[in-house]
C-alpha cells in the first residue's frame, strides 16, 4: 500500500490582527495545541511561526458532525450515477460497485481529508461501512489517512452496519470488535424497521452493545413520520434504562419534521430530557430539523456533509459551512440572530459531535480557528468565502 503523503503543517505561535466573531481586532496567542491569551490587536513586528490576520474573521473550526469519508470517488474518473433510488437500492448499488472502484481506499480517504481541511473542517464524526464483506478494513483505512495529521485534525469513527445490523449474522461481532478500538466512539445502525425488519431487535442490540463497551450509539434513522417516531421513543427509552444520555444520537431523523407541531414537541421534550441529539444533512428536497423546537427542548443539532462524490450521490464538496446555507436557506432561516445560530451548529456550538465541553475562541481552549475574509459570521455563511487560514490544534493545515 503506497504511504500517505502527510500534510505540510506549522506550529502557529500566535495570528495577529484577527476578529474574533467579527468583533474587534485582537492577537490570539498559542501554547502547543490550546489558546494561550486573547489580548487587544498590538503593533508589534510579525515574528516566526506568527500570522497576520489582517482584519479577517475569525471562526472556531468547523466540526463536521456527519460524514462518510471512507467512500468517496474523489479522485478518479467521473462516475455516473447508477442503480435503484431506495435506500435498499444504493446499498445493492453500492455493494456491486465499491470493489471496481477500489472503495474503501487509503488514498480516496486522504483525498476527502484533504478537501474537509481545504474548506475548514478541524474535527470530523464520519461513519465507517462495517461489514461481512469489508470487516473492519474500511476503519484500518481511515485510521492510516487520519494519522497522516499526527493529531491535528480529529478524526473520530462511528463503525457503521450499512447493509444491516441482525439480518446479517456476524454484523454484532463486528461491531463489538470494533467498539475495543480507540479510533471508534459510536457504533451505528440502520433504519431498524425498514432494513432489518426488527426495531425493537435492532435498537435493544445496539443499546445493549454500547452499554457494556462504553461507546455511543449514532443511528441512521430515514423511516417518516409515525414509523420514524415510534423508533425514536424506543431509543429514548432504551437511552435511559441503560443510562446512554448524551450518548446517542439520530441522524436524519426525517420523522421529526413531518410529524404535527403537538405530537413533535411532546416527542422533542423526551429527547431532550433523555439527553438525545440529531445530526442533519439538510437535504434540499425535504423539510428541515426545525431549529427553534430543537433549541427549545435542549436538543442538540450538528451538520455535515454526508458522502462526498461517492455511490450514492454525485454531489458534495467537502464544506461543512456550505451545508449549513443549505440548512439556513432551505428553512427559510434569514434573521441575523438565526444566520449566527446556524454558524455555530457547526462551530463553537458542535463540540459534543467530538467530545468537547468547549470548543470557542476563548483561552483555555483548543487552537482549531478559520479565517475568512467576511464581515460577520452571517455574511460569512451566505457568502461562503474561500478559508484564508485554516488552524488545527495550533498547527497550520491549510494557507490560501
Amino acid at each position: 500500500m503506497t504511504p500517505v503523503a502527510p500534510p505540510a503543517m506549522l506550529d502557529v505561535t500566535c495570528l495577529r490582527r484577527v476578529r474574533p466573531w467579527g468583533g474587534a481586532p485582537v492577537d490570539i496567542d498559542i501554547a502547543g495545541e490550546r489558546i494561550a491569551a486573547i489580548r487587544p490587536a498590538g503593533t508589534d513586528p510579525i515574528g516566526v511561526r506568527e500570522f497576520d490576520g489582517r482584519g479577517l474573521l475569525a471562526l472556531p473550526g468547523l466540526v463536521n458532525a456527519h460524514a462518510h469519508v471512507d467512500k468517496s470517488w474523489w479522485g478518479l474518473p467521473w462516475q455516473s450515477y447508477g442503480g435503484e433510488g431506495s435506500t435498499e437500492g444504493r446499498i445493492r448499488h453500492e455493494r456491486a460497485q465499491r470493489d471496481a472502484l477500489g472503495i474503501p481506499s487509503v488514498e480516496r480517504v486522504a483525498s476527502v481529508l484533504r478537501e474537509l481541511v481545504r474548506h475548514g473542517t478541524t474535527a470530523v464524526r464520519t461513519h465507517v461501512d462495517v461489514d461481512l464483506g469489508l470487516g473492519l478494513r474500511g476503519i484500518d483505512l481511515v485510521e492510516e489517512a487520519a494519522a497522516a495529521y499526527d493529531g491535528a485534525l480529529e478524526v473520530q469513527i462511528v463503525a457503521f452496519p450499512q447493509d444491516g445490523v441482525l439480518r446479517r449474522p456476524g454484523v454484532l461481532d463486528l461491531l463489538r470488535a470494533a467498539a475495543a478500538r480507540d479510533s471508534v466512539r459510536w457504533i451505528g445502525g440502520l433504519d431498524p424497521a425498514s432494513i432489518d425488519r426488527d426495531p425493537v431487535g435492532q435498537i435493544d442490540a445496539l443499546t445493549a452493545l454500547a452499554e457494556d463497551t462504553g461507546v455511543g450509539v449514532d443511528i441512521h434513522l430515514h423511516d417518516p413520520a409515525e414509523l420514524g417516531a415510534f423508533q425514536i421513543e424506543l431509543l429514548i427509552d432504551r437511552a435511559q434504562r441503560r443510562g446512554l444520555g448524551g450518548r446517542v444520537n439520530i441522524a436524519h431523523g426525517f420523522a421529526v419534521a413531518q410529524l404535527d407541531p403537538a405530537r413533535r414537541h411532546d416527542l422533542l421534550a423526551a429527547m431532550g430530557e433523555a439527553g438525545l441529539t440529531m445530526t442533519t444533512v439538510a437535504p434540499p428536497r425535504l423539510p428541515q430539523l426545525p431549529l427553534g423546537d430543537l433549541d427549545a427542548a435542549g436538543v442538540g443539532l450538528g451538520l455535515g456533509t454526508d458522502g462526498i462524490r461517492d455511490l450514492w450521490s454525485p454531489y458534495g464538496t467537502g464544506d461543512t459551512l456550505g451545508i449549513a446555507a443549505q440548512y439556513a436557506r432551505a428553512g427559510g432561516l434569514v434573521r441575523d440572530d438565526e444566520l449566527r445560530r446556524v454558524v455555530q451548529l457547526v462551530t463553537s456550538a458542535a463540540g459534543w459531535a467530538v467530545g468537547r465541553d468547549t470548543h470557542d475562541l476563548v483561552e483555555g481552549a483548543r487552537a482549531d480557528i478559520v479565517l475568512l475574509d467576511a464581515e460577520n459570521p452571517m455574511d460569512a455563511l451566505v457568502r461562503q468565502p474561500e478559508r484564508a487560514l485554516v488552524i488545527a490544534g495550533g498547527r497550520a493545515l491549510h494557507v490560501a
